[in-house]
């Protein structure tokens, strides 16, 4: 490894483990002044180029941007979504565990990682983090949508981890045509990508070198279940409401718990030609499901993501043999962004139009809520 890769790695290590110990000690400041500051502020820049070695921020400077645009499907209208400081310096890890790079190496970025996302789901878990939970919903403005929480008042809440998995009504979250078992949902309140086929998620989306459908679901044949069929990746960004919903209605066959590394799944990070595909490479929580009108396999994927502390199922829900309804919650993720994937065999779905040329044409995901519709089967 070269040296100035070296310094580029320990720059970043030291960015990273900054940003967690300021958000773990400064409990009752605005989140958007340290680890969600946005990478496109001044502070952020000057902060980052004092870390950094010239050459390696130049080179990180000019291979991502500093956001997403994102278009809300209700109005149509485009807005662009800043991304965090902490986002940007995960993202420079991203070449680190690549082919051109050593596995001892590689391995240490995965201990950083997990030792960094360990540490934020504990310093969450602790009473006293409950001063960062009012700062939180001001930072990221939501006061409005305390109204459809089970628990609407945020000084009941035991820990920032406890409010951050936080329970909404189901009635907050109708299901569009909800006697229609035809339909496919949005499982999360998300930023949402929908392909027909694989192919063209891997065109259009999924750049990094190692993705199959193989090597998400960790089995082979099961995965040719899934032949010519589609795919949708809804992407929870932190001030998102933090659980997944079923998208269809089934009986669930198994959960597959497959252990990995905890990269940023920032659309940059995934759109990013050359480096690791890191839906196959972090940290997943693989649930195949019945569909009770086709009795078709649907797999539903919950993907942790860096700072995300734990994926939990709610209940008894994983346990196979349960039933689930289309709306239902599934799990909640404690802590930072996160992605959930659903996969449908070749006919189960055909996916709305809106929504496909937004991720092809536009190249851009849609902002969507639990119980939109994504799809009909045929």
């Amino acid at each position: 490894m070269s040296q100035n890769n070296e310094a580029s790695f320990a720059a970043s290590a030291a960015a990273l483990d900054h940003l967690t110990n300021t958000a773990a000690q400064n409990h009752d400041a605005d989140p958007k002044s340290h680890l969600h500051q946005p990478a496109v502020h001044e502070t952020s820049h000057s902060w980052l180029a004092r870390l950094f070695p010239s050459s390696s921020l130049e080179a990180l400077e000019s291979s991502f941007h500093m956001g997403n645009y994102v278009i809300d499907s209700k109005s149509g209208e485009k807005s662009f979504e800043a991304m965090s400081i902490y986002v940007r310096v995960g993202m420079h890890f991203l070449y680190y565990g690549s082919q051109q790079e050593k596995a001892l190496h590689w391995q240490t970025t995965l201990d950083l990682l997990e030792s960094q996302s360990e540490k934020m789901g504990v310093e969450y878990d602790k009473p006293e983090s409950v001063e960062h939970i009012q700062p939180f919903i001001e930072s990221f403005s939501l006061q409005d949508s305390l109204h459809e929480l089970v628990q609407p008042d945020p000084t009941k809440y035991a820990t920032f981890n406890h409010f951050f998995a936080r329970e909404i009504r189901e009635d907050a979250r109708p299901q569009e045509e909800p006697a229609n078992d035809l339909i496919a949902t949005s499982p999360a309140d998300c930023r949402l990508t929908a392909f027909p086929t694989i192919d063209l998620a891997t065109k259009y989306w999924i750049k990094g070198f190692g993705f199959s459908i193989a090597a998400l679901l960790g089995d082979g044949e099961l995965a040719k279940e899934f032949d010519g069929g589609s795919i949708v990746i809804a992407r929870l960004a932190p001030q998102d409401y933090h659980r997944w919903h079923a998208p269809v209605s089934g009986t669930v066959k198994a959960v597959k718990e497959i252990p990995g590394a905890y990269y940023t799944v920032n659309p940059q990070a995934i759109n990013e030609p050359g480096t690791l595909d890191v839906f196959c490479e972090n940290r997943r929580s693989v649930m195949l499901v019945e569909r009770t009108l086709t009795r078709s396999p649907v797999a539903i994927i919950a993907v942790g993501a860096m700072l995300v502390g734990s994926i939990k199922f709610v209940g008894d829900v994983d346990k196979p043999g349960s039933q689930i309804r289309r709306g239902q919650c599934l799990g909640a993720f404690y802590y930072g962004g996160s992605t959930v994937i659903a996969l449908y065999p070749k006919g189960e779905v055909t996916l709305d139009e809106d929504l496909v040329k937004n991720s092809t044409e536009a190249n851009c995901e849609t902002l969507m809520k639990v119980g939109w519709r994504v799809g009909k089967q045929d």
